[in-house]
């Protein structure tokens, strides 16, 4: 079986980015990890049915919550990075992930400097996947392969447990 492999990134939150991430980005990783998708997690209906009960607090808490299961029950998190500065809640889920020791490859192609000079991104996000062994990858392919070899690595390990949300 693939490892499985959580899909860090704000590529949900626009029409642009969603087309990107179920056409192109996804179906990449796809052939070599189980892909945990958060975005997945939640369904339109069940926000609805908490705004329209007002609780807007309570499903956003449960959202988080069920991305850190998804989280916990990965052995590897892949981050999408790309933007002026990267998304501050995929930088939250790079960073728990590597307090986890769960490996983290980040992936910029954005041309634009962003973060400190000598880092690529923001020296916490950078340092946060560095030392959780994984690697910060200029572009789809490079992100594929690195994830590949991380795979070929895990041998027989798929999953830091089961997971699941109701």
């Amino acid at each position: 079986m693939k490892p499985r492999c959580y899909i860090a990134s704000p590529l949900g939150f626009t029409e642009a980015g969603r087309h990107y991430y179920t056409e192109v980005y996804l179906p990449a990783l796809s052939g070599v990890v189980e892909v945990v998708d958060p975005w997945s997690l939640t369904t339109q209906t069940e926000i609805a049915a908490a705004h329209r009960a007002g609780q807007h607090r309570e499903i956003l808490l449960e959202i988080g919550r069920r991305n850190i299961r998804a989280i916990q029950s990965s052995v590897m998190l892949a981050a999408w990075l790309d933007g002026q500065e990267p998304d501050s809640g995929t930088a939250a889920e790079v960073g728990y992930a590597a307090a986890l020791r769960i490996p983290c490859f980040g992936l910029r192609t954005d041309l634009r400097q962003t973060g400190e000079p000598g880092a690529d991104v923001n020296l916490q996000v950078q340092t946060f996947i560095e030392d959780s062994g994984g690697r910060l990858l200029g572009s789809l392919a490079e992100l594929v392969e690195a994830l590949t070899a991380r795979a070929a690595d895990l041998g027989g390990l798929e999953s830091h447990g089961t997971i699941a949300f109701d």
